[in-house]
């Protein structure tokens, strides 16, 4: 005998009445047996009323109830027997899981002085928006397309103007390729200078792991050159027999010094006489604070510097837009490249920022940040004087971060006393590659960018108890 509906104690909530269409009424008992198979309340084998009888119980058409049967049917929730009937199909149902609740783990920092982060409360949103309005309203239909590998013509062309200006670049909008940030650009010149034959890329002392595993993962090995007061030793790439070097000229990434000009010069004589690629990290180039900014490196020879900047500093990371300044020989390898990895950059950002660089928006927003982390570092070396004497901030007077030397052997101890403050710190000794021969320095590496403006004069009190 046929089971009747009313025997099965479930509540379908059905909305039939008033001006429910009829696929509205089979969309809503779709759901809502669905719902009930998957949450338990009817278990595998139950035997489902006829099409008929659930109709009449329910008031609705019998055709209404045949094709919501035939939906889950189709997706595998019931199955449909001659002689058999509509049963709930027999599989094992997991209820979904309910969220954690989400809350801050104990322990959690409380301030965030870990570098590489701007002040992401200060981003330009209402600039921001003014100018993506312009670009998408002004944006041919084409441009929403998939578009030139290298990049909108827009940004590309914008991005010369402004990098000839604010850099000493020499960037032809045919030799621009943009990219999802720095990450996105080195690792595609990776794959492209492994793909030439290289084995080898020569790397500073200091600077990121990230960016050493991408190397790594394109099949190069990476060779640390010295480091001392004048920047990175580039009399080293001579001793090598690497023919590329990843080098941060401008602002030595994490030390703060800039690459003294006699060796910029050696560096550029070395890659004309051996054939070698410079590859240039302009990751904060334009935060100088005691003078104008030391122009790019890749101005000196652009057949032989590949200059990648980001807007990942200057605006925020999350935008994922950087570019590269190619060599006319490797503009052709980057690109096929980068079409084979599929990696895209969304063109209503490209067209903002392009939008952006040309209106000033960019230029104001820069010398307004400029202003913001001079402040801040110049509160971050007086309170270091007033209350941490041992303490001193090296390197120029730019970039978002400082490195802070300690004594000898405590900036482990200290590491573990920001940790119990629940700040946010890192030692320097996190940023030394594992073959490095440069003295080992205890230092702190503080990103005095990275809080928001609320939370600066906190940060830095924090900061104060946990130096030696």
């Amino acid at each position: 005998m046929e089971d009747s509906w009313a025997t099965l104690g479930v509540d379908l909530h059905l909305e039939t009445g008033g001006e429910a269409s009829r696929n509205g009424v089979r969309k809503g008992l779709t759901d809502a047996l669905r719902a009930a198979v998957r949450g338990g309340r009817l278990a595998p084998g139950t035997r489902l009323p006829s099409s008929r009888s659930l109709a009449v119980d329910l008031g609705i058409a019998r055709n209404t109830v045949a094709d919501a049967y035939a939906d889950l049917v189709a997706e595998g929730w019931l199955t449909a027997r001659q002689g058999s009937g509509t049963r709930v199909a027999e599989r094992v149902i997991t209820p979904p899981a309910r969220p954690a609740p989400t809350r801050r783990p104990a322990g959690a920092p409380v301030h965030n002085l870990s570098p590489g982060t701007p002040d992401l409360a200060s981003f330009p949103r209402a600039e921001w928006l003014k100018a993506a309005r312009r670009a998408l309203s002004a944006a041919p239909n084409a441009a929403l397309g998939y578009g030139d590998p290298r990049g909108r013509v827009e940004l590309r062309e914008a991005l010369a103007g402004y990098l000839a200006r604010a850099r000493g670049v020499h960037a032809d909008p045919d030799r621009i390729v943009i990219t999802a940030g720095f990450v996105h650009g080195l690792s595609i010149l990776g794959r492209v200078l492994r793909a030439r034959g290289l084995r080898e890329v020569t790397v500073e002392s200091y600077g990121l792991d990230i960016h050493w595993n991408l190397l790594h993962r394109a099949g190069l090995r990476t060779t640390p050159l010295d480091l001392d007061d004048l920047g990175t030793r580039t009399a080293g790439l001579d001793a090598g027999a690497s023919k590329a070097v990843l080098l941060t000229p401008a602002h030595q990434f994490p030390m703060g010094v800039p690459l003294h000009p006699d060796r910029r010069a050696a560096a550029v004589d070395w890659a004309r006489r051996e054939g070698g690629l410079i590859l240039e990290d302009d990751y904060d180039g334009e935060f100088r604070y005691d003078r104008q900014p030391v122009g790019a490196l890749q101005g000196l020879d652009p057949e032989r510097v590949v200059y990648l900047g980001t807007a990942s500093k200057s605006l925020a990371p999350g935008l994922r837009l950087g570019w590269m300044v190619l060599p006319s020989g490797l503009r052709d390898d980057v690109l096929d490249e980068k079409e084979a990895a599929g990696w895209s950059c969304g063109t209503p950002d490209q067209l903002t920022l392009a939008d952006f660089l040309t209106s000033g928006a960019y230029d104001r927003h820069v010398r307004g940040a400029r202003l913001r982390y001079r402040r801040r570092r110049d509160q971050l070396v007086a309170a270091l004087a007033e209350r941490c004497p041992e303490t001193r901030a090296t390197g120029i007077a730019a970039g978002l971060h400082a490195v802070l030397e300690l004594p000898p052997d405590t900036e482990q101890s200290v590491v573990r006393a920001a940790n119990w403050e629940r700040l946010a710190v890192q030692g320097l000794s996190r940023f030394r590659h594992p073959l490095a021969a440069t003295r080992q320095r205890d230092a702190l590496v503080v990103g005095y960018g990275t809080p928001p403006e609320h939370a600066w004069a906190g940060a830095l009190d924090a900061l104060c108890r946990i130096l030696p």
